[in-house]
């Protein structure tokens, strides 16, 4: 090892005070490394940085050891973190990787950071999968290329990086989990503290989840209390954030209800708290066996099972992975899921031989002592060093590499689309800045609305939008008629008005929301929903010919499919409405005129976008040609002399043979043009289709034929497009849809490749 001095270190993982064992780990390995290699206090101007991972709009009140923040959800802040990085005076980055912590499909938000970095990346990995999905073991799979080490913690871990995800045996690296060093001791000293002074006493510790499988614990002590009657159990932890979320405090309660029919309520007591390091080692040493029933076998670590084992508890566990590994060689007792008599019989057997008990623990806890802070950041030392002088390659082209602009993105903010939406539903229409009642509401707009709320809710993870998404889902569900079909307008007070012209369009709109809500669901309810609103719209299709209701249809079905792609009457409609627009081209085209109707209107580059995802779907090549060939004339009919969009306006359209109307131009033609852009980019992979939609996106900002913004900033809202005398003034439901829409696009979309707007 070199004598110079250790290599300084950004860590990025959760942090406490988060409440969550990730964080904790982080701290405590920082902690350690501080102390054990730095001889240096942790602190935000030492060698040694934190860059926390936020799950909350809110900040949580750090110390001066982390140096940045991210938001969990937000891509773009990724990207900037990387930036950080790289200015900065860190010589390695420590990723703790756990796939929940990270923004994304699986976390992949974290790849556009690692994308980034100049600096070497050691990875921690707190979860290896036997059998991961496509998107876990692409991101895995991502992460140990990027990565000069990855760490694990049990020796199955450093198995499947190999046989799983293809990751070299050079990079995986062993390194159990911390734990902290303290004296082996006698519990009765520290069960005074508890009020379980001469009961025997059992510990079961962690944030409390149905997966814990504290049942079977309490089946075990109901078996055991004839023999120890004074027997405690203390199950010590809060409920898991998650559960609580989803259930509240049920699920305690039913542990509750359990242990009173059991009759074992005296025995049992339950501490619903977040304890401190200090005083989890307390209650440990307290503890006569300590007991993880956990009902995953796939868990590849436990860091309450380290602390167990490094503190001297006689354990006794469910097989899981980590289990088996940890006390092997009579370092505990492993019973079978689900086994209450199994357990109860090790159970009274280690409580009844103090001998044994005690035999059980010395091993223990001498196994524990090659697995302290001291000893752990020693070995992350070495990596470290490892990383550093190794000859990265993206060291080396970043050297020579030239810098490129990334340009910037507003924020997304919601606050025009909240002023916009009532009790019933998001209003069509707004005088400058103001909802305007007197035209009341659409299906439209809400279907819109539906599907910017859950593509907010997706990216940013902010449950404030769930109230409008429910209202919008409530009005598309009230507006559905005894015959299948949908009603449209409703007044202000809530009377429906006839429906006018071609109903059609309606049809294929709550198709492409509920199927996009299925796939990207804010809440587990709502996806039932949607679920039953687009399995009864699809029949509705056998005799639809408009081409832009097929056209919502098949990118509803197109999400529909990706949460359930064995849906066969949803793959027959997507090849129903593709045959019937295909048809209808095939029948109107020509070399100089593509389309299959002889005026070009509204919502346009819906029809390729369609296209393309449907020939992604049957592998069928020539629909992702006609595609882009529809798109590329799109964009080329609607660019002016100074490269700029000019967008169709709707005051004539243009007609086969005409010159296309100058106005009244309107940003749904933006969104649409965007959202195109993003399906070609994906079927081809071309990145001119990046710098496409960065073109049009640009027409919001002022690259448009009267260099006029349309977002008013003010309000968050978009004005509702180009006119003769200037901007509409006018901030509508469909006009700011379509702008967040396609910011959100945006930010989902950003790359480096995005280098220029012309």
């Amino acid at each position: 090892m070199s004598n110079s001095a250790p290599p300084s270190v950004a860590m990025i993982g959760s942090y406490v005070p988060r409440k969550c064992g990730i964080a904790t780990f982080t701290h405590d390995l920082s902690t350690g490394l501080a102390n054990a290699v730095f001889d240096h206090p942790l602190a935000g101007h030492g060698p040694l940085g934190i860059v926390a991972m936020n799950d909350l709009d809110e900040n949580y009140d750090y110390d001066s050891q982390v140096v940045y923040e991210i938001r969990d959800h937000v891509k773009q802040a990724y990207r900037d973190a990387a930036d950080f990085l790289n200015q900065s005076k860190y010589d390695v980055v420590c990723v703790q990787h756990e796939y929940g912590i990270f923004g994304g499909d699986c976390g992949d938000y974290l790849l556009a950071m690692t994308d980034r970095l100049t600096k070497p990346v050691v990875t921690t990995l707190h979860t290896v999968l036997a059998e991961p999905n496509a998107a876990q073991r692409r991101v895995l799979a991502a992460l140990g290329e990027r990565s000069s080490s990855m760490a694990v913690m049990a020796n199955r871990a450093y198995r499947m990086l190999e046989e799983v995800y293809a990751i070299p045996k050079s990079k995986s690296h062993l390194i159990h989990h911390g734990v902290p060093d303290v004296p082996f001791a006698d519990t009765e000293p520290f069960k005074k503290r508890f009020e379980v002074l001469g009961r025997p006493t059992i510990l079961t510790f962690g944030l409390l989840s149905p997966n814990k499988g504290i049942e079977l614990m309490l089946d075990a002590l109901a078996r055991v209390k004839s023999d120890f009657p004074d027997v405690a159990y203390i199950v010590l932890g809060a409920t898991h954030p998650g559960v609580k979320r989803e259930s509240g405090e049920s699920y305690r309660m039913s542990l509750e209800q359990k242990a009173l029919k059991l009759g074992i309520a005296e025995n049992v007591i339950f501490h619903n708290r977040y304890v401190s390091l200090e005083d989890l080692c307390e209650y440990l040493r307290a503890a006569d066996l300590y007991v993880t029933p956990y009902r995953n076998r796939e868990q590849i670590v436990s860091g309450t099972l380290a602390y167990a084992l490094a503190t001297g508890r006689a354990i006794i566990s469910t097989p899981y992975w980590y289990a088996e590994e940890l006390l092997a060689d009579g370092r505990g007792r492993l019973v079978d899921f689900e086994d209450a008599d199994g357990l109860a019989n090790h159970v009274g057997e280690l409580l009844s031989d103090g001998k044994l008990r005690a035999s059980v623990r010395k091993k223990a806890y001498d196994f524990g002592r090659r697995m302290t802070w001291s000893s752990v950041a020693k070995q992350y030392e070495e990596l470290f060093e490892h990383a550093k002088s190794e000859k990265d390659h993206r060291l080396s082209v970043a050297v020579s590499a030239q810098p490129k602009m990334r340009l910037s993105l507003p924020d997304v903010r919601m606050d025009h689309l909240y002023r916009m939406t009532d009790d019933t539903g998001l209003l069509q229409h707004a005088i400058h800045g103001t909802a305007n009642r007197h035209h009341g509401y659409s299906v439209d707009d809400q279907t819109r609305g539906m599907i910017v709320a859950a593509m907010y809710h997706r990216l940013f993870n902010d449950k404030k939008v769930l109230g409008p998404f429910h209202t919008y889902l409530s009005y598309v569900h009230y507006a559905r008629r005894e015959d299948g079909f949908y009603r449209n307008f409703m007044a202000y007070d809530r009377r429906w008005l006839p429906d006018e012209g071609d109903r059609s369009d309606a049809q294929g709109r709550i198709l492409w929301a509920t199927g996009y809500a299925v796939t990207h669901p804010p809440d587990r309810q709502s996806r039932t929903l949607c679920q039953k609103l687009f399995r009864a719209g699809v029949p509705l299709f056998k005799d639809i010919v408009h081409v832009r209701s097929l056209t919502f249809a098949i990118l509803g079905c197109h999400y529909y499919l990706r949460h359930e792609p064995e849906a066969k009457q949803v793959v027959a409609l997507m090849r129903l409405a593709t045959d019937r627009i295909v048809e209808q081209f095939a029948a109107n085209e020509s070399d100089d005129w593509p389309w299959y109707e002889d005026i070009l209107t509204y919502d346009n580059a819906r029809i390729p976008q369609a296209l393309v995802l449907a020939g992604l779907q049957f592998d069928e090549p020539g629909l992702i040609d006609r595609g882009v060939r529809l798109l590329d004339w799109l964009l080329t009919i609607q660019t002016n002399s100074e490269g700029h969009l000019s967008l169709i306006g709707n005051r004539g359209w243009l007609k086969k043979g005409g010159e296309p109307a100058g106005f009244d131009q309107q940003p749904i033609e933006i969104a649409a043009l965007v959202g195109a852009c993003k399906a070609m980019y994906r079927a081809t992979g071309d990145v001119k289709y990046i710098n496409e939609m960065r073109r049009c996106f640009d027409w919001f900002l002022g690259a448009n034929d009267l260099h006029a913004q349309i977002i008013d900033f003010a309000t968050q809202g978009c004005h509702d497009g180009l006119t003769p005398d200037g901007v509409n003034l006018n901030q509508g439901a469909e006009s700011l849809v379509a702008w967040l829409h396609s910011l959100m696009i945006m930010h989902e979309m950003q790359t480096d490749e995005i280098v220029t707007a012309g």
